[in-house]
């Protein structure tokens, strides 16, 4: 059949993107895109980042909409359906019902619906109580903030942690109340959530983990969170972070396959005539690790929203979709950034300290396959590890790999060390050079300031101290 009818529904990035992905294929039907949310679509991360910091003046952030008007009406031609959700799916007369009333036929549908923040029950009544997921809640937590809201976090995961790092930068009285031993587990592997969890009690941030909340109390605006061990917190605002549940409920009576999201193959199909799915909702299997996957991140939504139009509109050539998962999250002065899959049988720091501020990368083994890779302020780093896992690198490839980057920062800090260190001749100083756990005293009679002396090969040469003043990396270096 002719496909002349594209329907998108759920006005979130993936939605947005599989009508951006269908214009530019060259599709010249109508398309209408169905959002529950009045807002055009908006980019979600910075909800938890930028959009909550103070800014100069006082002056209110803009708001984080992908386009403009102008651009769904003119360029992309779509009818925009907003503030009414999709109610109710029909696969076989191809309709699907709006607000409960209105019926709109497909050709293609698209189903990006995305996902919803896990209430705690019994806070509906309460202000001030807020999960993190739309705009609307951002714009509340804002507000709170500003006012100084003595703040508790529930949920120690990404999102809770920035709302977290950004109520500690403006001075705000912060906890974060975990309810499982070790935070991030699933999202980074045991070793390295308690790695990335002891930055929040590195900058000030209070962290409870291993306790639950018993109640959140308050006499029509939240005053107090109590916890299971008897713990009383005050708070006048309090953020749910406890995750997110793939909007599915519409979906009853479709005949679609619903488990942990809508159940799709590799091309992101259903199974029904037309209908694919992407985004936070679609459970779908990745080729590239042969697995079932269900993502919630920035990147997947973006390129599955594009490839499930793709897909829908051109079946007989449709293309499975398979991606290597990336994610980051920033908090206080740091980027995180994970890669892959953190199931592994083993997890190695191949560089950096996790005790200390810098940069740090850490490799995730599954078998004899390097599965993922974590980096800490490695923003040149971790895109390097996307590549190799996407083609199947073995461990040791990873490791050797990590070996490569490692000497090559070594290489690139000597330079930079003797490039500050200004000439100095005639002087004879005693310096020191660290190798490795070794301090070694150096005789710099023969040698020209800025000059370092023979180290055997291999050594891994953390800073060479110079005759005269060098200012390095930080770290001043003088004569005393």
């Amino acid at each position: 059949m002719s496909i002349d009818r594209l329907v998108v529904v759920g006005g979130s990035l993936a939605g947005l993107r599989a009508v951006e992905a269908a214009r530019k294929a060259g599709f010249s039907g109508s398309v209408t895109l169905i959002g529950a949310e009045e807002h055009l679509p908006y980019d979600r991360p910075p909800l938890s980042k930028a959009y909550l910091e103070v800014l100069e003046g006082g002056a209110e952030p803009e708001k984080p909409y992908f386009r403009s008007d102008d651009v769904y009406s003119e360029e992309l031609d779509v009818e925009l359906m907003l503030g009414r959700p999709a109610t109710g799916l029909d696969t076989v007369r191809r309709v699907v019902t709006v607000g409960g009333e209105f019926e709109v036929g497909y050709d293609a549908l698209v189903i990006a619906t995305g996902a919803a923040v896990r209430h705690i029950p019994g806070t509906q009544h309460l202000e001030g109580v807020f999960g993190l997921r739309t705009l609307d809640d951002s714009i509340g937590v804002r507000a709170a903030l500003d006012a100084g809201a003595r703040t508790v976090v529930i949920g120690a995961g990404f999102i809770g942690s920035e709302v977290a790092s950004g109520a500690n930068k403006r001075g705000v009285e912060v906890t974060i109340v975990e309810a499982l031993p070790t935070p991030l587990v699933r999202a980074t592997g045991k070793q390295m959530g308690a790695a990335i969890a002891a930055l929040h009690e590195r900058n000030g941030t209070t962290l409870r983990c291993g306790t639950g909340v018993a109640a959140i109390e308050g006499d029509g605006r939240v005053e107090r969170v109590v916890l299971d061990d008897g713990t009383v917190i005050p708070a006048d605002l309090v953020v749910v972070g406890i995750g997110v549940a793939p909007c599915v409920e519409w979906l009853e009576g479709s005949g679609l396959t619903v488990d942990n999201g809508i159940v799709c193959d590799a091309n992101l199909w259903t199974g029904a005539p037309g209908v694919y799915a992407a985004g936070d909702v679609a459970n779908w299997v990745n080729p590239v690790f042969g697995i079932r996957q269900r993502m919630e991140n920035w990147t997947a939504a973006a390129e599955q929203g594009a490839a499930a139009a793709r897909n829908a509109l051109d079946p007989e050539n449709a293309k499975p979709y398979g991606t290597v998962p990336y994610f980051w999250s920033d908090w206080y002065d740091v980027r995180i950034q994970f890669v892959g899959l953190p199931d592994a049988d083993e997890v190695v720091l191949v560089d950096g300290d996790t005790d200390q501020d810098g940069r740090w990368v850490a490799l995730y083994r599954q078998g004899d396959r390097l599965i993922g890779a974590l980096t800490v302020n490695g923003q040149t780093e971790i895109m390097k590890y996307r590549v190799l896992i996407s083609k199947g690198a073995t461990w040791q490839e990873g490791l050797d790999h990590a070996a490569k980057r490692h000497a090559l920062a070594a290489e690139k800090a000597a330079a930079a060390a003797q490039a500050q260190c200004p000439p100095n001749r005639g002087s004879r100083q005693e310096s020191f050079l660290e190798v490795g756990d070794s301090v070694l005293e150096v005789d710099q009679h023969a040698l020209e300031v800025g000059e370092s002396p023979p180290v055997a090969d291999d050594a891994d040469v953390h800073a060479v101290v110079v005759a005269g003043h060098c200012d390095v990396g930080g770290l001043a270096f003088g004569d005393e």
